[in-house]
């Protein structure tokens, strides 16, 4: 019986570059061998797999998650500002304007 192989892409975003890497892994590869076949953690140092979180197609999932053919593992940067907190500046700055 033949390896099997699945294409899957491996993004990571700063504000002023995007990229999107596609790897080819085994069948029953983790987002984790995927990140790090990949290149990425090379090609950005920034990126701490015990800190960033990371997600396929939006939906944050653990390292050790298994994929399927086609999906995108993502690597997401650190919030700088609290969501909640942004709105509640906006909602003041608005209310005092």
């Amino acid at each position: 019986m033949a390896d099997t192989y699945i294409i899957v892409e491996v993004a990571y975003a700063k504000p002023e570059e995007q990229v999107i890497l596609p790897v080819k892994v085994p069948a029953g590869a983790t987002a984790e061998q995927a990140i790090l076949e990949s290149g990425v953690l090379a090609r950005f140092s920034e990126i701490d797999l015990t800190i960033n979180k990371i997600g396929i197609f939006s939906r944050v999932c653990p390292l050790d998650q298994l994929l399927q053919q086609a999906d995108r593992i993502e690597i997401y940067r650190p919030l700088v500002n609290d969501p909640k907190e942004a709105r509640r500046q906006r909602a003041n700055k608005d209310a005092n304007a």
